[in-house]
Parts: C-alpha cells; sequence; structure tokens
C-alpha cells in the first residue's frame, strides 16, 4: 500500500496503523506489530540513523479515514430473554466518519430502558445489538469535519444510538455534551439520561410551581430520587411511593414530604388522606401495571398523568372515556421527544450540571458493577434490590486504576 495516496497525515496514519517503510526509500509500507517492526528496523546496519529519531511517547489517536476496525469488550444480546441472555464478548469497533467522535467510556448508566430492549418490549433496531444509552467518556478520535469536539475531551451522551455497554463507540459528534470538570465521570455517567429525563417531566412535560402537589412512584430510584428533589426545589409538596423502609428513608432525605411504603398500605387511601380528598396536581409514573389505574384515582380535576415507564409491565387499555369524569390529561412522554435539537439537548444538560453544581440535584450512585457483570446488575435492577443510581465501570477502566 502507498501511504501517498491517504489523504491524511503520513504521520499520523503510520503511526494509526503500525506501519514504517520498508525499504525506506520506496513510499511502500508494509504492517507488523509494532514492536517487533521496529526492533527488526533496528537491526538493521543502515538503519543505525533511525536510533536516535525513536521516541517512546505515545500520540492519541486522532482524526483518520481509515477503514480497519480495532477490537473492544462489550456486552450483545442475540436473543431476547432475561439478563441470562447479556453476553460479554469482542466486538470490532472503525473509525469515526464525518461528523462523528470515538469515546472510550469511563462509566455506562444503567436504566430501565436497557431492560425493555433485552426483553423485547422496545424493539432494537439490529440483533444482535449492544444495549446501553448513558455514558460518560473521552473522545479518542474525530471524524471529518468536526469542530467544537477534540481528542482528549470529557463527553456524556444520552439516548440514540443505543450501544453504551461497550469499551468504546462511535457517536454521532451532535448528540454528545460537554461534561463540567467538576463533575466526576461516575456521577455524569449516572446522572446525564436520568438527570435530563426529570427536567423535562418536572419543566416541559408539566411544568411544576409552588403550591403543586406531585405524586412519585418509585421515589427512591434513579429518576425517582432526582424528581422528588426537583420538584422540592420547586416549591411543591412531594408525594413517593418506596417498597422498604430503607428507600424511605432515603425518599424522605430526597425531599419527599410524605412516603407511601405501597407494600404496608393502599397507595390511593393514604394519597386521598394527605391532599384530604382533593387529589394531586399530577403523578409521575415509571411503575407501569400496577400501579396505573391507581394513579388516575389519585389525581384531582383536570390533572396530569405522566406515564414514563413500564417496570412491573405494560399497563392495560385505557379508554379515553375513562378520563371524561375528571376531565384528566394522560401522556406517555420520551425524552427523545424533548431533546430533538441540538439547543434543546444542551439547554437539558446544562440546567442538569447547574443543579448539581448548586446542590438543588444530589446524584445517590449506590451500586457499581463491572461491565462484564452487567447480567448481575440487571438481574439486581428488577429485583428491586437496587435504589439510587447504578453504574457499570468497563473492565480495562477498573484494571488500570487496581
Amino acid at each position: 500500500m502507498n501511504c501517498k495516496e491517504m489523504n491524511i497525515p503520513t504521520r499520523q496514519w503510520l503511526h494509526r496503523h503500525h506501519l514504517l517503510p520498508y525499504p525506506f526509500d520506496s513510499g511502500h509500507y508494509w504492517r507488523r506489530p509494532l514492536p517487533s517492526l521496529i526492533q527488526l528496523l533496528l537491526s538493521k546496519k543502515e538503519n543505525a540513523f533511525l536510533r536516535s529519531k525513536i521516541t517512546t511517547k505515545s500520540v492519541p489517536r486522532e482524526s483518520s479515514t481509515s477503514t480497519s476496525a480495532a477490537m473492544v469488550k462489550a456486552i450483545r444480546v442475540h436473543e431476547l430473554g432475561g439478563p441470562e441472555v447479556l453476553k460479554w464478548e469482542d466486538v470490532e469497533i472503525g473509525e469515526p466518519n464525518e461528523g462523528e467522535i470515538c469515546v472510550k467510556n469511563q462509566a455506562i448508566g444503567l436504566n430501565f430502558i436497557d431492560v425493555y430492549f433485552r426483553k423485547g418490549v422496545y424493539k432494537a433496531a439490529t440483533m444482535p445489538f449492544t444495549p446501553g444509552m448513558e455514558a460518560v467518556g473521552v473522545v479518542t478520535a474525530v471524524g471529518p469535519g468536526i469542530t467544537g469536539r477534540k481528542v482528549g475531551d470529557v463527553v456524556a451522551y444520552a439516548g440514540t444510538p443505543m450501544g453504551s455497554y461497550s469499551e468504546e463507540q462511535i457517536l454521532p459528534a451532535n448528540k454528545v455534551v460537554p461534561v463540567p470538570p467538576s463533575i466526576d465521570p461516575v456521577v455524569g455517567a449516572s446522572i446525564i439520561l436520568k438527570g435530563m429525563t426529570a427536567h423535562f417531566l418536572v419543566r416541559r412535560c408539566f411544568k411544576v410551581e409552588p403550591g403543586h402537589i406531585v405524586l412519585v412512584h418509585a421515589a427512591a430510584g434513579g429518576v425517582g430520587s432526582l424528581l422528588c428533589q426537583w420538584a422540592n426545589a420547586l416549591g411543591a409538596t412531594v408525594i413517593g411511593t418506596v417498597s422498604t423502609d430503607d428507600k424511605a428513608v432515603q425518599a424522605k432525605e430526597d425531599g419527599c414530604h410524605h412516603v407511601i411504603i405501597y407494600k404496608e398500605e393502599d397507595f390511593v387511601a393514604r394519597v386521598n388522606e394527605i391532599t384530604s380528598g382533593n387529589g394531586v396536581h399530577v403523578v409521575y409514573d415509571s411503575v407501569g401495571k400496577d400501579t396505573f389505574q391507581g394513579s388516575l384515582a389519585c389525581l384531582r380535576a383536570r390533572g396530569f398523568m405522566v406515564s414514563f415507564g413500564q417496570s412491573s409491565g405494560v399497563p392495560d387499555p385505557v379508554p379515553l372515556s375513562s378520563l371524561a369524569a375528571k376531565s384528566l390529561f394522560l401522556t406517555r412522554p420520551s425524552l427523545m421527544q424533548y431533546t430533538t435539537t441540538r439547543e434543546e439537548l444542551l439547554e437539558a444538560a446544562g440546567e442538569v450540571f447547574a443543579n448539581m453544581a448548586s446542590a438543588v440535584l444530589r446524584v445517590r450512585v449506590n451500586h457499581k458493577y463491572p461491565l462484564s457483570q452487567a447480567a448481575q446488575a440487571h438481574a439486581d435492577l428488577e429485583t428491586r434490590k437496587t435504589s439510587g443510581s447504578v453504574v457499570l465501570i468497563p473492565d480495562s477502566i477498573i484494571g488500570s486504576t487496581s
């Protein structure tokens, strides 16, 4: 192959692909593992002049148009099912194309939407696929035409394209946001998707204001915890439901004025008591089937039912006529529809990071797992053994810090 034909700097291309000229004046290059190639070349008498030029300084990956692929570790799903279908495998990752960047993940957020895709509640675009929709990492390469991003930047992303359960991934540059230096990567990965979800729920889907009464199901969960904190800071009275005494304590700390342990008492009757029979202005329900009808019953006239998850299963169909008695509003929103433009994405992420800096939001990273143990993390999440945020750490990162 002739490096003179490549439309990128020779030095950079040679470094990236472990190619060196042989013979040196031919303009042609051959591929060998870099250490053995250097050793071979330096052993030749006619190449003695190179010995003073060789350094051990590493050069980061930069912009490249090569089509060669590197191998990284990732979680792959080949069939739908339980946590056991999450397989730890080698996968190929290419170079970023125009408008793309390559990111080496430092921390990956675990969310219930990952479970939905694994089970087939939501359909993945391809099979097999790599799950995951939230991560923080370091830019290791940028494709042609990229401005505003460079190698070494720490960035976060949430949403599409799916595939964060990987040591490295290729992402559209316009889908990532810069992470402030004050935000630890583990914290950033635990809050970017959940935080932006909480943002659109309390600021745009239903705008929470002082005097409102809100009901938050799964109040000790990743999104639920942030919803309680944010709604409290906006001046609302917050009622939260949880499954255990320990989670009740956390919900209180996160801003719930009233906490209901739903395994011990009827949450509908308790909400009716707390509100003196008036009901709440809005319900944020991520549980789904088990709580949906009760949530509707908790609403006051012209109340908002915000169903944004279904951890217990898809709710039964609701006749429109059932909403008429109290003129209720029902919505099933998605973060992706509230961050459709670059401006919306940056605004949402900016508010999340600003509220963290001002201590309005406090993220709880209560559980960390090696990425290779994603199956165990999924099992614990589904059996409600977790609280707060769950983060997966790439095994290569764990190995480099141990």
